[in-house]
């Protein structure tokens, strides 16, 4: 299958619908992330290029592999206070929400890796590609969540502000990119376990 046909339906990119998962990396029941598996439609294959340029493209090339497939892993996380708000306490659980994103993006990113598959994740600070080099592009994650998973955002000033459909601005949303069998990414993703 080539990258411009992604998937049999044009209606959905959805191969995973989102589901609450364990982080297994912490024992804080607090550090669980809703995650879902996307093929990436076509607003976002532009945005993924100019983002990463071809950096996926180095990969597999040693496989026989023709199954890869450009993949999306959307990330959010139930804030414990909206982050539309200001302060040392808003700040302070941005900080924990992103550390616990930067290890579950690179503990999926090191499993993919390390059978041979290109995956990368943004930092959700910058907007930039934490593994590959020499990206200056930056990936909205709002944009992003928006165009997955539907999810409904608004202006606030300069900032667009995503709003989960359970947990509203309480959210804070991450991504996962990886050019991989999708039989691969289901079977990863399958292995967290699911959240009480």
């Amino acid at each position: 299958m080539s990258e411009q046909h992604q998937h049999p339906s044009d209606t959905s990119s959805v191969i995973v619908p989102p589901r609450l998962v364990r982080n297994t990396q912490s024992a804080n029941p607090d550090d669980d992330l809703e995650c879902s598996l996307h093929y990436l439609p076509k607003p976002l294959l532009r945005e993924f290029s100019h983002v990463f340029n071809n950096e996926h493209s180095r990969f597999g090339s040693n496989s026989n592999n023709n199954n890869l497939q450009l993949l999306a892993i959307p990330t959010n996380q139930r804030a414990r206070e909206d982050l539309v708000a200001v302060g040392d306490h808003i700040e302070a659980e941005k900080d924990r929400l992103l550390n616990v994103f930067l290890t579950f993006g690179k503990c999926i990113c090191e499993q993919l890796r390390s059978q041979g598959y290109w995956a990368d994740y943004i930092d959700p600070c910058s907007g930039l590609p934490m593994i590959s080099l020499n990206c200056n592009k930056v990936y909205s994650e709002v944009d992003g969540m928006e165009c997955l998973l539907n999810y409904k955002a608004y202006n606030a000033g300069f900032c667009k502000i995503l709003t989960h459909p359970k947990w509203g601005s309480a959210v804070y949303p991450a991504t996962i990119f990886a050019y991989a069998p999708v039989e691969v990414a289901k079977s990863l993703m399958a292995s967290f376990p699911s959240a009480s």
